[in-house]
């Protein structure tokens, strides 16, 4: 989540005993795992060029395996070291502390399930293999660290959903007042408005909103460009999807999308595809409401209700991306995504994260996407920056 943290070993081995497991062993090779230098808050910016293992026990002192050029890799972090120099030590190392584990924890996803988490290469996970240890993912104890917010953090994200909101509305109503006076407005100068609010409510984004006008809503991620974009005017039908954090270091992003349309009578076909997808995402929404107080939820579970909904009523093969995202300090987070359909996503569901929900439908001379934000806490799902869209919005 890009975090700045520090190293706590027994909220570490906590979170190991927690998910059942022997031991996590954290790897890397010139940065090939961020994720495993943010838990264990290394800076990223050190030269570090030999491999390095970290593993952390459920219990007991950690083992720190560093190369004799680079034996202060680690330095910072508890345990005990231990030096390498060829690939022979560092096979004979491993295999000395990870025996008798049984099976270790990794940044590994079996069949890149989670690209996610998908950080450990092959070859590693080979060598580890071949000391008699077996690995399985940490995708679960990596959400722990990546998804899970303080109460401050989730202050950031409640306060960037409230101000998307009301930066929405001012976006419709801008669209409506240059379309009623007959100033050009097209789907770029529509984005470079919502950028202009952002500004003006101390927002920033890694990536552009999206504005999206008839056809062009039908692709997911279209980009409205400079020069070319498509005017908006009447008889219009405006996709708005829009994302943004708070300045300060940690904060969280929010991310909503509505649909308007400019004219005063939204054409029938609109509400019902409209509609339908309202609909699956307020399953989502009750399906988790009535799930998580008995049992485990797992991210694919959701998307497979969304989807089931949207396929009974004809546009299974219209709805071509996955329901929700993981939201952090990222756009897109590390934590669980609701998709059975670009991934099998089966990490669990638990109090403290936030993700999208956004069903779509996308069609040739049209698309409708609605997302609203989910944030999980010991009572239930909640849904951030209200009221949700129940209906296309009349521009005009």
């Amino acid at each position: 989540m890009n975090r700045e943290r520090s190293f706590e070993l027994e909220q570490v081995q906590a979170a190991i005993r927690a998910e059942g497991m022997a031991g996590w062993l954290f790897y890397d090779f010139k940065g090939l795992d961020p994720l495993a230098l943010r838990i264990l808050g290394l800076d990223p910016e050190r030269i570090r060029t030999r491999r390095w293992f970290y593993f952390v026990p459920a219990t007991g002192d950690p083992a720190k395996i560093v190369h004799r050029i680079e034996s202060g890799a680690l330095d910072g972090l508890p345990g005990t070291k231990h030096l390498y120099a060829s690939w022979q030590d560092l096979s004979s190392e491993l295999a000395r502390r990870l025996e008798g584990t049984g099976s270790v924890a990794m940044q590994y996803s079996p069949g890149n399930a989670i690209p996610y988490i998908s950080k450990v290469d092959a070859g590693t996970v080979e060598m580890i293999r071949s000391a008699g240890v077996e690995v399985v993912s940490a995708a679960d104890l990596v959400q722990r660290f990546e998804a899970l917010l303080t109460p401050a953090e989730l202050d950031t994200h409640l306060d960037a959903a409230a101000a998307l909101r009301r930066i929405m509305d001012e976006a419709f109503a801008h669209i409506g007042e240059s379309v009623r006076s007959g100033r050009t407005i097209d789907e770029h100068g529509a984005k470079e408005f919502v950028l202009a609010c952002f500004k003006r409510e101390g927002l920033v984004t890694d990536e552009l909103p999206i504005c999206a006008v008839d056809a062009h809503a039908g692709d997911p991620h279209y980009e409205p460009p400079p020069n070319g974009s498509s005017e908006i005017h009447e008889g219009s039908l405006v996709l708005l999807d829009i994302f943004a954090k708070g300045k300060q270091a940690g904060s969280i992003y929010a991310d909503i999308t509505w649909m308007g349309y400019v004219g005063e009578n939204v054409p029938e076909r609109y509400s019902e595809l409209f509609g339908i997808i309202r609909d699956a995402r307020d399953l989502a929404v009750s399906f988790l409401a009535a799930e998580l107080p008995t049992r485990e939820v797992r991210g694919w579970e959701v998307d497979d209700v969304v989807r089931g909904y949207v396929a009974d009523h004809g546009y299974g093969e219209s709805f071509i991306h996955r329901t929700g995202h993981s939201i952090g300090t990222a756009l897109h987070g590390n934590g669980v995504n609701i998709d059975n359909l670009e991934t099998q996503d089966a990490r669990r569901i638990v109090p403290g994260m936030v993700f999208s929900v956004e069903p779509g439908i996308y069609l040739d001379d049209c698309g409708f996407r609605t997302e609203i934000d989910v944030y999980v806490d010991k009572e239930g799902p909640k849904i951030s920056g209200l009221p949700a869209q129940e209906e296309i919005v009349k521009i005009l």
